[in-house]
């Protein structure tokens, strides 16, 4: 579900029942678009996320405490300053708009008494987190916004604060009988009606308002009957009751034991999931976007990776493209070589100045013929065919090597692609990142005047066998090499994805016999954290690891093995599985 102004409304009054009279005891900016508030009120100690993420901008309280970089960005110290030990006044949420205020009152410099509003806008791509002072004038942004990147509004320090109504929308919560009926007109489907005319209603929303007055949220405006229409404008007007007395009922529609929806409201609508009430709509919001959330943001710290690999692999493609048609280009260098010699043999029954010559090939018995140059004579164009396949040898010699090496690299960014898919941290992002520069296809990145610590690095994932074995998985190259050559022992069980790209996987046997079902788990595993877990199926190979050898200057991640066994495996089966530690 978006986070319409009916989920946004929930949050408001959740923030308003256990903030209110509080005061912010901490801010932090763990994120470049998201700041953390931790508020001490009477009901205890909270910590507020305001996310002004493009992909995923959010408001709830959350137990998570993430770690904040050791130079505070400037819009942090702007708010330590500004509204650090703050007395919280009121949050509330203009009309039904995706956006939250949190109205506070502080101390300036001088030691007189201010209120700031603190604003939240929760709008996609154009989400920001707004400190506006008393006189409604913007003290500063977390994102800028000049006239040159919108039209409608600039949000820059001086500027009058206003929400922009560019789509002409009606505040639901002073809507009437009347209003919403006379929306409900034209060929549009009922539900889309009502989310494109009112602000704040989503078309999950508008579904379980028009399901409610027992209404098909799919029919057409025209083809409903004026009672219709009447009870859908009664429920939608009902829904805005519950908003404004704050009766909300957060919940999470799942279906095969996935989350697919949300709600601040009840929805009797979706009766192929089952509707699970969550403690409140912060709780709601943090589990169905855990991973969302988390997925998104390692898609905004790996884009420059991500890009800098991709036009990695594209170079090394075109690279290896050119020396495929070279190396192509000198098979003809034996022909060249046969034409010389049979030139200097039949050289002397050639008129001088002929442009061919037909020859009998004394190596098949037929006869060849040799293009030649006019103004050279035979034994000067036999050497020149010489010179030719001099060069088309030398060429080709070079172009074996280098051509195996191109390919090599090719096969090695296309596995760090791989790694970068896989990363669950920016630790795994740093790790791929020295990978590269090891390796020589990145420069060493410059360090400032204060060095940034480099991340703490993420040690492999570790699960358990249904038996009771553990197994092993790397994050990516560096770590398949040392999880492979100095962690696992002689007779430990190796498994990798059989010709693609993947983790190596490591069943840990303490010298016991490993059962099929073990053998089954790891090798879901091997396909889980491989290329095919788009599929959900693969071939994996295994094989003792003192069978597996890694070849003198091999790229990290790539080995060499003989005489494995083979399985098929399903990452369904280990789908729901966690790291032990």
């Amino acid at each position: 579900m978006a986070y319409d102004g009916i989920v946004t409304a929930a949050v408001a009054a959740e923030l308003n029942d256990k903030l209110y009279d509080g005061r912010i005891a901490r801010v932090s900016q763990p994120e470049e678009d998201e700041i953390i508030l931790t508020v001490k009120s009477r009901q205890g100690t909270f910590r507020l996320l305001l996310s002004a993420s493009a992909s995923l901008p959010l408001v709830h309280l959350t137990e998570q405490n993430p770690p904040s970089p050791l130079t505070a960005p400037n819009f942090c110290m702007l708010l330590r300053k500004q509204i650090g030990n703050a007395h919280i006044l009121r949050i509330s949420q203009p009309g039904l708009e995706r956006v939250i205020s949190i109205e506070m009152e502080h101390y300036d410099e001088m030691g007189d008494l201010k209120k700031c509003v603190l604003n939240t806008e929760i709008m996609g791509k154009y989400s920001n987190i707004i400190l506006v002072s008393e006189a409604g004038t913007i003290v500063d942004s977390i994102r800028h916004v000049s006239s040159s990147m919108s039209s409608v509004r600039e949000v820059l320090p001086g500027r009058r604060y206003f929400i922009p109504n560019t789509q002409e929308k009606k505040n639901p919560l002073s809507a009437d009988r009347d209003g919403v009926c006379a929306v409900l007109c034209g060929e549009a489907p009922a539900a889309s009606a009502l989310s494109s005319s009112f602000t704040g209603i989503s078309r999950v929303s508008a579904g379980e308002i028009v399901t409610r007055a027992g209404v098909d949220p799919d029919a057409r405006c025209s083809a409903l009957s004026d009672r219709e229409k009447e009870k859908t404008a009664d429920a939608f007007l009902q829904v805005m009751e519950d908003v404004q007395e704050g009766r909300f009922f957060p919940c999470t529609a799942v279906k095969d034991g996935q989350p697919v929806e949300f709600a601040a409201i009840r929805l009797t609508g979706w009766t192929d999931c089952t509707l699970v009430p969550g403690d409140s709509i912060s709780t709601v919001i943090e589990h169905f976007y855990a991973e969302r959330a988390q997925a998104a943001r390692m898609r905004e710290k790996s884009t420059t990776l991500r890009r800098q690999v991709s036009n990695l692999i594209e170079r090394s493609a075109k690279k290896l493209d050119l020396q495929e048609k070279q190396l192509k280009d000198t098979e003809k260098r034996d022909r060249y070589r046969l034409y010389g010699e049979l030139l200097n043999t039949y050289g002397y029954d050639i008129p001088a100045g002929s442009r061919e010559a037909v020859v009998n090939n004394y190596y098949t018995g037929q006869d060849v013929r040799i293009p030649l140059d006019a103004t050279l004579t035979p034994v000067e164009n036999a050497q020149k065919y010489f010179d030719r396949y001099g060069k088309l040898k030398r060429t080709n010699e070079a172009l074996t090597g280098l051509t195996v090496q191109t390919a090599e690299e090719l096969d090695h960014l296309r596995s760090v692609s791989a790694s970068i898919d896989l990363a669950e941290s920016e630790a795994d992002l740093s790790d791929i990142r020295r990978e590269l520069t090891e390796c020589g296809y990145l420069r060493p990145e410059r360090q400032g005047k204060r060095r940034k610590p480099a991340p703490r690095r993420n040690p492999p994932y570790h699960f358990r066998s249904s038996d009771g074995f553990d197994i092993y998985v790397g994050r990516n190259n560096l770590q398949n090499d040392e999880l492979t050559f100095h962690f696992a022992q002689g007779n430990d069980i190796w498994m990798h994805i059989k010709k693609a790209h993947g983790s190596h996987v490591i069943i840990q046997t303490g010298g016991r016999d490993v059962p099929d079902r073990t053998y089954e788990e790891a090798g879901a595993l091997a396909v889980r954290y491989s290329e095919a877990r788009a599929t959900g199926r693969g071939e994996v190979d295994y094989i003792q690891r003192k069978f597996v050898k890694k070849p003198a200057g091999a790229k990290p991640g790539f080995v060499i093995y003989h005489t494995n066994y083979s399985l098929m495996a399903d990452a369904g089966l280990v789908k729901d599985w966690m790291p032990v530690d």
